[in-house]
């Protein structure tokens, strides 16, 4: 991962962010529920990616960038996947949220191939819950599933994730991780060498693919088309401060070419506030490398 010490020093984003309103139907009005294991994968509608009762952590004001309407911190990193290119832009680890369902399903794909064993139906089935509906209780199955904390640390040292820190005492959603870790992430799931399987690639790709209307925002804004995106959002009200974690990553096609794009985000004083940051901001990003 030596490329991500040759950022381009040119490639920067504005100064200044205009942040609009977003509609975001159910969005809105989701409470994020609490974590409970389930064998079975029941829910039909979107769920909040995130966890229910946390733990008090004040959201810090932005350290870099000067956003026109928000306090609200981020980080955003993009790759080239053709070129190489790569920028970042701001620092510090972020809660996950939700993304961090990209991160179990690749651990437990992972596992199956080094036990040479294949998905349960029931597995299959929380799977596409987590990716696709971001369904909580799935994430819950399938992070015990692969051993928990000390389950999806393993897998995060060997692919090489060195600013992530999974979350304690089963709070998946409050893994602390960095903008760059999660484009590392993303190449794991889309890269040519990686620790995946084509048809765990595959696999997963095709999960990130078919994510519900609700739960698109983010990185596709910065899409040719928002509908070939694949991702995975993630958004968490901090119960101490009432302020948003709104987070999303994915591949996309724009202007010919493909990118891996990451963006965290904390302190957004609401859920549509969030949104319509990580779209600006993945926006302005890729831009900047286009």
């Amino acid at each position: 991962m030596d490329r991500w010490k040759t950022w381009l020093a040119s490639a920067t984003l504005s100064a200044a962010i205009a942040v609009g309103a977003v509609t975001l139907s159910s969005q809105d009005s989701d409470a994020a529920p609490a974590l409970t294991t389930t064998s079975t994968a029941t829910s039909t509608t979107a769920a909040t990616p995130g966890v229910g009762a946390d733990p008090s952590v004040e959201a810090e004001p932005s350290d870099g960038l000067d956003v026109i309407g928000t306090d609200a911190r981020f980080s955003v990193s993009v790759l080239d996947v053709g070129t190489g290119e790569a920028l970042t832009y701001g620092d510090g680890s972020f809660d996950t949220a939700s993304i961090v369902k990209v991160d179990i399903l690749a651990a437990l794909l992972h596992q199956h191939q080094q036990a040479g064993t294949e998905l349960t139906a029931t597995e299959q089935a929380q799977a596409a819950a987590m990716i696709e509906q971001s369904d909580n209780a799935s994430a819950t199955a399938l992070f015990e599933a692969v051993g928990g904390e000390s389950g999806l640390e393993e897998f995060n040292d060997l692919i090489g994730l060195t600013g992530t820190v999974v979350g304690s005492d089963g709070y998946w959603g409050l893994t602390q991780t960095t903008s760059e870790d999660q484009i590392r992430l993303l190449e794991v799931v889309f890269g040519d060498e990686s620790a995946l399987s084509d048809d765990s690639q595959q696999y997963e790709q095709s999960l990130m693919s078919q994510v519900i209307d609700s739960q698109t925002f983010g990185v596709s804004a910065a899409a040719d088309d928002a509908d070939d995106a694949a991702l995975k959002v993630g958004y968490l009200q901090r119960s101490a401060t009432g302020l948003w974690d709104v987070t999303s990553i994915g591949r996309i096609e724009a202007g010919g070419h493909t990118y891996l794009v990451a963006v965290l985000s904390d302190g957004n004083d609401s859920l549509a506030a969030g949104s319509a940051l990580v779209d600006e901001v993945a926006r302005q990003a890729v831009a900047a490398l286009t």
